[in-house]
């Protein structure tokens, strides 16, 4: 099936990844893949490899351009929320955002309770999954009492002419981002108070975009339905979108283009002016469903969906680009869906 309209047409395949099953069970159902309730990130590397997360286990996964699975590893985070790949001279690595807490089936799919504020960590690993750095918990007073849950990582590569600064979105926590030199030092942080947009509210996905040349920080202010733009010193630049964006999740750019990631069952495609072009996958009406992302049984008990349809996406969440257009696309649902957009024209 094909999707999307003029020079923006891709083919949807989402059968493409092979995900094992979980480790916890000979048949990967009880509380493994089929009952995990999906929550990650995706990232490409150079090579063209798929990196991901298991939707029932602590596992990151590794799968090559046809979906096959190559490489895997336990990773001590409750998800890998938020996947980043950078390269720093001439080897890769992962900056991982564990949001800090994960909806349990056995639970009702709820989360686990807790006394007082949860808080997730930033990991930086490699490839083969040795944990490199934890950057620590930012030095803010609201942290003294609120939730750290951060979300997504971006990095000034210095591959790029960059400082090497890493941001952290944290979108489930107090809607901060926070800034850390090279070294994993904190040095600063943005809430939104800093221009004339107002305060974020969910600044989920976090994005270095270098499409006109001046690199800047794009920042989904998600439950705002816009995007707010910084330069790299913390600056307020501009927003936009509030009047064609629904629920903006991440980034992604392919020569001019941008696509944005929505919660709320789209990909948004926009061209070098952030001006939209047209939606992909747009499937709104089942954000509606009692129950979404999922569905509840007569008892009013959460659910996989029923719903799921070739064409139209449920939620998308975690997104990446390969070298060649080609979009990667993790949905947040129990049993997760992994969607492979091959892009057809240019």
């Amino acid at each position: 099936m094909d999707i999307g309209q003029g020079s923006n047409v891709y083919r949807w395949d989402g059968d493409w990844a092979e995900i094992p099953p979980s480790d916890g069970t000979a048949d990967g159902t009880a509380g493994g893949r089929e009952k995990g309730w999906a929550h990650h990130g995706v990232a490409v590397t150079a090579a063209g490899d798929v990196v991901t997360f298991h939707p029932g286990d602590s596992t990151i996964l590794v799968l090559d351009a046809q979906g096959r699975a190559r490489a895997s590893w336990h990773l001590p985070v409750a998800d890998a929320h938020g996947i980043t790949v950078v390269q720093e001279g001439g080897t890769e690595f992962l900056w991982i955002a564990d949001n800090g807490r994960k909806r349990q089936p056995e639970l009702g799919y709820e989360y686990p309770p807790s006394s007082g504020p949860f808080s997730g960590q930033v990991l930086k690993t490699t490839l083969d999954g040795q944990i490199v750095t934890v950057l620590p918990k930012p030095s803010v007073e609201i942290y003294r009492e609120g939730n750290y849950s951060p979300t997504l990582v971006a990095v000034d590569e210095e591959r790029y002419g960059g400082s090497g600064d890493i941001w952290v979105a944290d979108g489930y926590g107090e809607s901060y981002v926070h800034r850390y030199d090279k070294t994993g030092r904190y040095t600063g942080s943005i809430n939104g108070e800093e221009g004339n947009a107002g305060r974020f509210n969910c600044p989920h996905g976090i994005f270095i975009d270098r499409r006109r040349g001046l690199p800047e920080l794009y920042i989904t202010d998600r439950a705002n339905h816009r995007v707010q733009v910084y330069d790299l010193e913390g600056r307020f630049k501009r927003v936009f979108g509030d009047d064609f964006l629904s629920s903006p999740s991440g980034f992604v750019t392919h020569g001019d283009l941008m696509v944005i990631a929505e919660l709320r069952a789209r990909l948004t495609v926009l061209d070098g002016k952030d001006d939209l072009i047209c939606y992909l996958g747009e499937n709104e009406a089942v954000c509606g469903v009692d129950g979404w992302p999922n569905n509840k049984n007569d008892a009013g008990e959460i659910v996989a969906t029923r719903l799921l349809e070739p064409g139209r996406f449920n939620s998308p969440h975690g997104m990446a680009v390969d070298s060649t257009g080609n979009i990667y696309v993790s949905e947040w649902l129990i049993g997760g869906r992994f969607i492979k957009l091959a892009r057809l024209t240019e």
